[in-house]
């Protein structure tokens, strides 16, 4: 019978390889999938410092052959995307509750170090609305603005500087797969909450009001704005709705003939400069409308001093930066990728952490708050046809000629133009088509991203997020405890063994019983395994009762089990013990290296028996057949004697 049980291919029962090697093979999966040092082998210790200086700086691999014809090109982009970073700046200033200054600060020093450490050709770098809310939202809790300008100041620069040291460690320690746990799902509902509470914050510069409250919440917000009604002032509703209408009709503009692009871009330095020359000519505060007030002359003052470890206030900067560094790393990295593929072009998205984590680091020493790569920032830029990351330094230019000339002019913008650039940004960002999509496709996916939404809208950004969060590990954990497992049979036409519910045409083998596993055997799913191979089992032995063909062998094809635990691995033998007794015979077909080598280890692969560990299913059936043939002849011979 054993003698029966030979493969036509051999299986490679090699010496397992030490520990050394596995975790050195392991560690490389883990953290280099994408080998990003393979160019370095077999190259000269000169050669390998250059390309290793290049690979951890990018601009000393694209400027040497940089020429003016590109320059063109970035100078153009550079440009544009500057006079989008001048009103954004402001905006997004005013609702992290921080001087207007500190916005256009944020608008040069990060762009520069972007451009010498940063991998993508695209993306422009800025402030961003959702992570301005929420480093507000969370140091608010500590330290009110209106109280104590200075102190509140500090922590925001600190808690940029943790964000930058966070993004910068999951970089080196190439841990971008912290990232991935924010899914799409997970994204879309926040940026949609987000955009929501940020709309109704606008609300209190549309109305004029000045008594506003703290927390970012819908319930919150109303009950803010109604309360305080007497104070709405119908002359700034006015103004900002004009404005509003004249921002929309710029991005309606642009969605119905995309080469109109530069008019959205431009829409909101436009509606800056207007909104100065009325306030200015129409003396504004004299009718309520609000004005951000002096804007003084000169770049960047130093920050580091200003940088707080007070034991009182650290958990604040500490909680804002770890937040709001996976969410701008998530929100930059994807927006690079996404228009790195339009363009069948790659970015790393490690490399990309560094980058932003740096410019974070160095823009805290310099009184610049948290950046990362906005998307209609991003957009613009590549729209008007950015060639490298030159185009931020152009940005980052301009940027400085209006901080040394320019900035005092802006100090009549209305408070009412930056809401409605605001609310006009955010009015993007709420993608019911998306979320549509994910009602129509996958139920559980909307359900997370309705969790984000519902929990950023009403309760807060952070627990909201979390929440979404959690949601999803919950369902990546359900997918690890209840694997996939299906019953393959014999497509007649093709040859192939298949998965009999996807392809009802196939046939199964009388007296073999054939089980695909697909994914690792870990402690948290092998009781589910073995009742699930048990239940097919018991519910073959009912089908094929009725037949008169009872089960002999079971064949557990194990392709797609790329890894098992000490405890699948006892799970294994439990399986074959309790099949055993009911005279049934397990087979393995194609373990994979190592499961095999843990089989080996344990010894396990003696009990199991080498001789039923087969290569290929095809291998396994013939062997089995031919078992079964010796047995129904045996069987016929003894009635023949009885």
């Amino acid at each position: 019978m054993t003698s029966s049980f030979e493969s036509l291919h051999r299986v490679n029962y090699a010496t397992p390889r030490s520990f050394g090697t596995t975790l050195k093979a392991n560690l490389k999966e883990t953290f280099f999938p994408d080998d990003p040092f393979h160019e370095l082998k077999n190259e000269p210790i000169s050669r390998r410092f250059l390309k290793g200086t290049q690979y951890f700086v990018p601009i000393f691999e694209w400027l040497p052959k940089y020429s003016f014809k590109l320059f063109k090109y970035d100078l153009l982009a550079g440009i544009t995307i500057a006079s989008l970073a001048i009103p954004q700046g402001i905006s997004y200033a005013k609702l992290a509750n921080i001087p207007p200054i500190i916005g256009l600060y944020s608008s040069f020093v990060p762009p520069l170090i972007y451009a010498v450490f940063g991998n993508s050709k695209h993306l422009a770098v800025g402030t961003v609305a959702a992570c301005s809310l929420l480093i507000a939202a969370t140091i608010g809790e500590k330290v009110n603005a209106n109280d104590n300008m200075h102190l509140y100041l500090s922590l925001i620069f600190t808690a940029t500087f943790v964000s930058g040291l966070v993004q910068t460690a999951l970089g080196l320690l190439r841990l971008g797969i912290l990232v991935d746990f924010l899914s799409y799902s997970t994204i879309t509902g926040f940026m949609g909450g987000t955009a929501i509470i940020i709309c109704l914050q606008q609300l209190k510069g549309m109305l004029g009001l000045k008594h506003f409250t703290t927390h970012t919440d819908v319930v919150s917000v109303l009950r803010a704005i109604f309360h305080n009604r007497k104070e709405w002032k119908w002359e700034s509703a006015i103004v900002g709705i004009i404005f509003l209408m004249f921002l929309q009709f710029t991005r309606f503009v642009k969605n119905k003939k995309p080469k109109l692009f530069w008019v959205s871009a431009i829409a909101p330095l436009v509606t800056v400069i207007v909104g100065c020359l009325f306030a200015y000519f129409a003396h504004a505060e004299k009718h309520g409308i609000q004005i951000v007030g002096h804007l003084s002359k000169g770049i960047n003052p130093s920050s580091i001093h200003l940088l707080n470890f007070d034991p009182t206030y650290i958990s604040a900067p500490i909680k804002a930066g770890v937040i709001t560094a996976i969410i701008s790393l998530a929100e930059g990295i994807a927006i690079g990728r996404s228009f790195a593929i339009i363009r069948n072009e790659k970015i790393d998205g490690n490399k990309e952490m560094i980058a932003i984590g740096l410019m974070n680091i160095f823009g805290s020493f310099a009184s610049c708050y948290l950046t990362t790569g906005p998307f209609s920032r991003t957009a613009v830029n590549f729209n008007a046809g950015c060639k490298t990351a030159m185009s931020n330094v152009v940005m980052s230019i301009c940027m400085m000629l209006t901080l040394l000339f320019l900035a005092p002019l802006f100090s009549y913008t209305p408070l009412v133009s930056l809401s409605a650039i605001i609310m006009s940004a955010m009015l993007g960002l709420i993608d019911y088509d998306k979320a549509y999509h994910l009602f129509k496709t996958d139920k559980f996916d909307f359900c997370i991203c309705m969790t984000a939404f519902f929990g950023v809208a009403f309760i807060s950004m952070d627990i909201g997020l979390m929440l979404s969060v959690g949601l999803a590990l919950i369902r990546a954990l359900l997918y690890v405890a209840r694997p996939a497992t299906c019953k393959l049979g014999r497509i007649p036409e093709a040859g192939l063994y298949r998965d009999v519910e996807q392809y009802p045409g196939a046939n199964g083998i009388p007296g073999i019983l054939i089980l695909k596993l697909g994914s690792p055997i870990y402690f948290a799913n092998c009781n589910y395994i073995r009742e699930r191979i048990l239940r097919w089992i018991r519910d073959e032995h009912s089908l094929t009762d009725s037949k008169g063909n009872e089960i002999e062998y079971l064949l557990l094809e194990l392709g797609g089990i790329t890894s098992i635990d000490i405890t699948g691995v006892e799970t294994l033998l439990e399986i074959q013990r309790c099949v055993e007794a009911k005279g049934i015979k397990m087979i393995l077909v194609n373990p994979r290296l190592e499961v095999l080598e843990k089989l080996t280890v344990t010894k396990s692969i003696d009990t199991v028996g080498k001789e039923y560990v087969f290569l290929t299913i095809e291998d396994a059936i013939d062997a089995c057949k031919f078992s079964l043939k010796c047995s129904d002849q045996m069987k016929r011979e003894n009635l023949e004697i009885v």
